[in-house]
């Protein structure tokens, strides 16, 4: 049982994120004082969009300059909090050149970093960790690996590795660094977020979010020859924010939580982009069949191996968990797709062709 005073600032780590953007709103909406950790607290193209809300909503909001590989520079934010959101890591897939020191290393050091400043911290009392469902598997065949043909929170990822899929490597063993750590103290508890891929409205204008990108290619004609078949676990961006609250001030919730509202391929989400936007921008209309697929992923960032293990691979989630524990309902994803998409219409990132 842990109770969280809502009148002591919360601590969100990776402030400008997309994901960390939504969950300082919604504090900030229910008149929270938020402690944001952003890289340069002076970049306005980058913090605009946070002061905006703060100026909008009762709650207060405070930027501190941080870096992950510092772990001096969490204390002053994480002074009097009581819950911490660590959501800062970075998110690569393609154009990795140094998975060791792009992504391996940052997340399980700056996780390290984070939860060494809140044994320091005798205030704190929860951490919630935004995690992923990369952390229980890989590749889509990991499937192969389950007793009912379903992901839960029991299993974890044991495929991947700095030489395949170092993404999801990386969120794996700063997962496993982050339980580690919480198991060696009695001081605060640990809840963790595991989120399928998340999409939904932004809410900055940035065009470096990988879900952003991604969305903008389905409509600019960049897969209008065809979409390979891929299965994913689409969560909406708005729920990821409400379980990390949830998370943080549910006194009896406890362990890891897969947030995913159902499964769909890219083909699906463009399909349902066509019905709602018509034929006025390039989506998708078939299925690259896989030989393709494996053909042409190199040209595209990506493994033969990849696709191999990935492509026309159908993969199922159990989210009965995250509802139990947190008391979760999820957005549809046509809803999710839909609002995603007006939105990058609406901030002028994709021009009608």
């Amino acid at each position: 049982m842990c109770e969280i005073n809502r009148s002591k600032p919360v601590l969100v780590t990776g402030g400008t994120g997309y994901v960390a953007s939504w969950i300082i709103k919604r504090l900030l909406e229910k008149g929270v004082c938020v402690n944001a950790t952003v890289r340069d607290p002076s970049n306005s193209k980058k913090v605009d969009h946070l002061t905006s809300m703060a100026n909008e909503y009762s709650g207060k909001l405070r930027l501190f300059q941080s870096d992950l590989l510092d772990i001096k520079s969490f204390e002053r934010p994480m002074r009097d909090c009581e819950l911490v959101i660590h959501t800062a890591s970075p998110f690569f897939m393609t154009g990795i050149r140094n998975p060791e020191e792009e992504l391996i290393r940052p997340a399980k050091e700056g996780t390290r970093n984070v939860l060494e400043s809140a044994n320091r911290n005798s205030t704190v009392k929860r951490i919630v960790l935004t995690s992923s469902v990369a952390a229980i598997y890989g590749d889509n065949a990991d499937i192969e690996l389950t007793q009912t043909g379903i992901f839960t929170e029991k299993y974890w990822n044991l495929t991947s590795s700095a030489e395949h899929q170092p993404y999801p490597y990386s969120k794996t063993i700063a997962e496993k660094e982050a339980w580690a750590i919480a198991k060696e103290q009695d001081q605060w508890d640990l809840l963790v977020i595991n989120p399928g891929w998340i999409l939904g409205p932004s809410l900055s204008k940035r065009k470096d979010s990988m879900s952003i990108q991604f969305m903008v290619q389905l409509g600019d004609g960049k897969y209008k020859m065809g979409v390979p078949e891929l299965w994913n676990g689409i969560i909406d961006v708005r729920d990821v924010a409400t379980a990390h609250i949830k998370a943080g001030f549910s006194p009896k919730a406890s362990g890891r939580h897969i947030i995913v509202s159902r499964e769909a391929t890219l083909l699906e989400l463009a399909n349902m982009l066509r019905k709602h936007f018509g034929d006025t921008y390039p989506f998708p209309i078939r299925q690259v069949p896989k030989y393709l697929f494996w053909l042409i992923a190199p040209m595209h960032g990506l493994t033969r191996k990849y696709v191999a293990k990935n492509a026309a691979v159908h993969i199922k989630f159990d989210n009965s968990y995250s509802k139990k524990d947190l008391g979760m309902s999820y957005t549809p994803i046509e809803q999710t797709v839909i609002d995603h998409f007006q939105q990058i219409i609406d901030d002028g990132l994709l021009k009608q062709s």
